[in-house]
């Protein structure tokens, strides 16, 4: 899709730093990065709470700013700036889940009954960001028995809560989590394994 003639006007006010270019190009793309934040946690099975879509939000428009504009200086016209964006977008907001969600608290469980609380966070340390990519699982799920590859499943792939899980599974609601670490462990070493 070529480059919208009003984005274009948009981006040289913005570079220009002329008066409500900036608020201008917000209001527009708000709704954009906000969705790119959303479906990115979501293919990552990882629930944000509101404050961590805001301030995912705002890495991406800082980002943006940064360097006199660096990355809207670099934008070529050969998409629609909307594209241009949601790639730099999905960039900023992959970077930040990885740094957010793993280090010194990476073993932290969320509790199940919090919807906003993020995934375990185990699975963005290291090599373990693998373990995003639904196909990726997927593979690595036939080495798990039938009812750890049933819950991997609704966990990482269907996003389903604790409660939800073991409904569907018939397993203790407070036994999901010890599975799902069962289950990953597992996955780490047929990883590691094959990585041989």
């Amino acid at each position: 899709m070529a480059l919208l003639e009003f984005d274009r006007k948009l981006l040289r006010r913005c570079l220009n730093r002329e008066s409500q270019a900036w608020e201008a190009f917000v209001d527009r793309f708000l709704g954009l990065v906000l969705h790119v934040v959303r479906h990115t946690a979501k293919s990552r099975s990882i629930r944000l709470s509101p404050q961590d879509e805001e301030d995912l939000v705002a890495e991406f428009f800082l980002t943006v700013v940064r360097n006199d504009f660096a990355t809207l200086r670099q934008f070529r016209a050969e998409s629609s700036l909307a594209t241009y964006l949601t790639v730099v977008a999905r960039r900023v907001v992959v970077r930040e889940m990885l740094k957010r969600f793993s280090g010194p608290r990476a073993n932290e469980v969320a509790e199940p009954h919090d919807p906003y609380s993020p995934a375990p966070r185990a699975d963005f340390a290291s090599a373990e960001t693998q373990l995003s990519n639904r196909e990726e699982v997927e593979r690595l799920m036939h080495g798990l028995t039938e009812s750890e590859a049933e819950v991997v499943r609704l966990y990482h792939l269907e996003g389903k809560t604790y409660r939800e899980i073991s409904s569907a599974v018939g397993i203790p609601e407070n036994s999901i989590g010890p599975t799902l670490n069962r289950a990953r462990a597992k996955m780490r070493q047929a990883m590691a394994d094959s990585s041989v």
